[in-house]
């Protein structure tokens, strides 16, 4: 058996090698090297890159309060019954003490805990607006290549930056409740312009039905091509697991449009382009960001300040210099 501090020093080719045998402390090493933004994350993303592709991506989102961790512990039992690998990514809250995130992988699915084919990761979002951390791309890009069929990812549920999920995700499930406002809160968030599914979890509660019906109006009223897809609206209650399988069954629906209408390599280029441009902004800030060192972006700005340039003047310069 290979000791702990031989694991811990593996070369990466060993480690992605590992995980796509599906070794879960080979994936969770693979994980912490892209959160730490580790010097070896170049060589983990170039080893991982030939096996990705296959997993769906299912973002899970909505208000706090509408039982997300229920809905998605639920949804990982339906895929695991219907012999699905799955992995979650649970986006949590930062400690502003550590950075960490505040709720532990294991708290709230103990169920699926022991599971080989189930991976439970928790991240901290680290106070990004979405909800989502920067890294959140390349775990997801782990958990593809180790073999997962399905990823989930749960962000916190911090209003109208929620959007942000369905840059993400190949479908995109928007939970909402009753006795929340959660119709009203829709239409303003914009909420109904990225929902690939609706559930109103919390069913068997006064009000669902409402929900439902002003959710199905407020559908109505969206301009859509004849050819677009349709999102349904699907009740459940979570912890009993009522109404989940229908869920599954509307993933699958979506995916196979997906696959037949070329939205689904769209929603990936577009991903991947995202993703690309966050690195670049990223490595164009650290250069910036020397706290060390008086910048260019610090004269750039004082001249800005001070009338003697204008902001757009000021970009061209700085772009110039770190592009030369």
């Amino acid at each position: 058996m290979t000791s702990a501090r031989g694991r811990r020093n593996a070369s990466v080719p060993d480690l992605v090698e590992r995980a796509r045998k599906g070794e879960a402390r080979a994936v969770a090493r693979l994980i912490s090297l892209v959160e730490d933004a580790s010097p070896l994350l170049r060589e983990v993303m170039a080893g991982l890159a030939p096996y990705t592709g296959h997993a769906q991506i299912v973002g899970v989102t909505g208000s706090p309060g509408v039982g997300k961790s229920t809905s998605t512990s639920a949804l990982v039992t339906a895929l695991r019954a219907a012999g699905k690998r799955v992995g979650v990514l649970a986006v949590d809250p930062s400690s502003p003490f550590s950075g960490g995130a505040l709720l532990g992988d294991r708290v709230r699915m103990q169920d699926h805990a022991t599971d080989r084919d189930v991976y439970i990761r928790s991240m901290a979002s680290r106070g990004h607006l979405g909800g989502l951390a920067w890294s959140t791309p390349q775990a997801l890009r782990v958990l593809d290549a180790a073999g997962c069929d399905v990823v989930l990812v749960e962000t916190v549920g911090v209003g109208q930056s929620e959007v942000e999920i369905a840059g993400l995700a190949d479908t995109t499930l928007v939970l909402l409740a009753p006795g929340m406002g959660d119709g009203i809160q829709a239409a303003k968030a914009g909420i109904l312009e990225i929902g690939d599914i609706y559930v109103v979890n919390k069913a068997d509660r006064d009000g669902a039905d409402q929900v439902r019906r002003d959710l199905r109006n407020m559908i109505a009223l969206a301009e859509r091509d004849d050819e677009a897809w349709k999102p349904p609206i699907v009740q459940t209650v979570a912890h009993t697991g009522q109404g989940v399988d229908e869920v599954v069954e509307k993933i699958d629906a979506h995916r196979a449009w997906m696959e037949s209408s070329g939205e689904l390599d769209r929603r990936r280029v577009r991903r991947a382009r995202d993703e690309i441009e966050a690195i670049a902004v990223t490595a164009l800030r650290e250069r910036w960001g020397d706290v060390h060192a008086r910048t260019e972006l610090d004269e750039l700005a004082e001249q800005v300040a001070a009338g003697e340039s204008d902001p757009y003047r000021a970009s061209d310069s700085l772009l110039d210099t770190y592009t030369d």
